[in-house]
């Protein structure tokens, strides 16, 4: 399983099984990740297959599935980014700009694990 789905999944009242299809549906119904961006550019990656490889349990998540989230469940979501020496945050917002609320992950570069004390 996919640590990111497994963070996801503390936050919202679903199994990180069904946060992953539902944000792999919502990639595939072409949703707008970003102002002026829609998932467009990924449909035509089908040819790598990678909507249908992100569905299986085992790939990773990353900030295209974090976006894809924040647009489905109306979320701020914060990346407290440790991988670099920086440390700065991601921050990643909804398309409507109108979060019910914020969660935070901490990211290592190679996991995603959910901040806790929300």
């Amino acid at each position: 399983m996919s640590c990111l789905f497994n963070s996801l999944s503390f936050f919202f009242n679903e199994t990180s099984y069904i946060i992953r299809q539902k944000i792999c549906d919502y990639l595939m119904r072409n949703g707008q990740i970003i102002e002026g961006l829609d998932t467009n550019f990924i449909l035509n990656l089908e040819s790598n297959n990678y909507i249908q490889n992100m569905r299986n349990m085992s790939t990773w998540g990353g900030a295209i599935e974090i976006q894809a989230a924040c647009n489905l469940y109306n979320v701020n979501i914060i990346v407290r980014n440790y991988r670099d020496n920086n440390g700065k945050n991601i921050e990643f917002l909804p398309v409507t700009n109108q979060a019910s609320r914020t969660i935070e992950l901490e990211w290592t570069g190679g996991h995603y694990e959910p901040v806790r004390n929300n």
